[in-house]
């Protein structure tokens, strides 16, 4: 890997790999990261993709992180998300504090729902994202305590979940990618549980094991996870110009 190349770098670009081939979808970004892997592949690769201001519009130019100076395109009010979501026209990649070998996500509480140690967001947005459309997840520091066996809360459905509600929710229901500091997986295995798909420059595949909780698929011969081309470069530095992503991906 490149001095001038980071690991945030190698991380957004993939993030910006699991909206390859979306088209004309909403893709949301929750997060420093998700939002600029969003931005990134619009900018590069997938021109159709349709990405917010974060706030009521969708945008038409290449809008750096904390800038104003938008081109409006669309507009794109809370409530009208709610009808994106519904009909499968959207991809997000959200967070989660607990993912098992299916994909089921937590981001409720840890601990037995009765009594938890900890308490964090709620289920919020989870159960809808995932029954409904294409929802991957970015997850900056991968540790055994965050790639369980079982999760404690279930906050967004897994390939197994989804399977048993029916062909309505498995036609929508779609777990791209699953990023960290670590590597990337994909679910693209015949019982739909996660496979190691890439590992990170410098990343060993036994480092990834020694940090996950539960069997991963891996292949003979796991590839390191892409640098970006000189034109993703450029336009990662136009959409960051302060390099925040450094700050979530050390």
């Amino acid at each position: 890997m490149s001095a001038d190349i980071t690991l945030a770098d190698i991380v957004v670009v993939a993030a910006a790999e699991s909206f390859r081939g979306d088209g004309e979808l909403f893709a949301s970004g929750m997060g420093t990261v998700p939002m600029l892997g969003a931005r990134l592949a619009r900018a590069t690769f997938e021109p159709d993709l349709l990405v917010s201001d974060g706030e009521a519009f969708f945008v038409g130019n290449d809008l750096p992180l904390g800038s104003s100076d938008k081109l409006i395109e669309g507009w794109i009010p809370f409530r009208s998300v709610f009808d994106t979501v519904w009909s499968g026209r959207r991809h997000v990649m959200m967070g989660a504090s607990q993912i098992d070998r299916f994909g089921n996500t937590n981001i409720a509480n840890i601990g037995p729902w009765k009594q938890p140690k900890a308490q964090l967001l709620g289920v919020r947005g989870g159960p809808g994202n995932t029954i409904s459309h294409a929802t991957s997840f970015f997850i900056p520091k991968q540790s055994s305590k965050v790639f369980v066996e079982e999760v404690d809360m279930v906050s967004g459905l897994g390939y197994d979940r989804a399977s048993k509600l029916g062909e309505i929710v498995k036609r929508h229901h779609r777990l791209p990618r699953v990023i960290t500091n670590l590597a990337v997986f994909d679910f693209e295995t015949p019982t739909h549980t996660m496979r190691l798909r890439s590992v990170h420059p410098g990343v060993a595949v036994e480092e990834v094991i020694a940090n996950t909780g539960f069997t991963l698929e891996i292949a003979p011969d796991v590839p390191t996870s892409r640098a970006p081309t000189e034109q993703e470069l450029a336009a990662l530095n136009r959409l960051d110009p302060r390099g925040l992503r450094h700050r979530e991906v050390a």
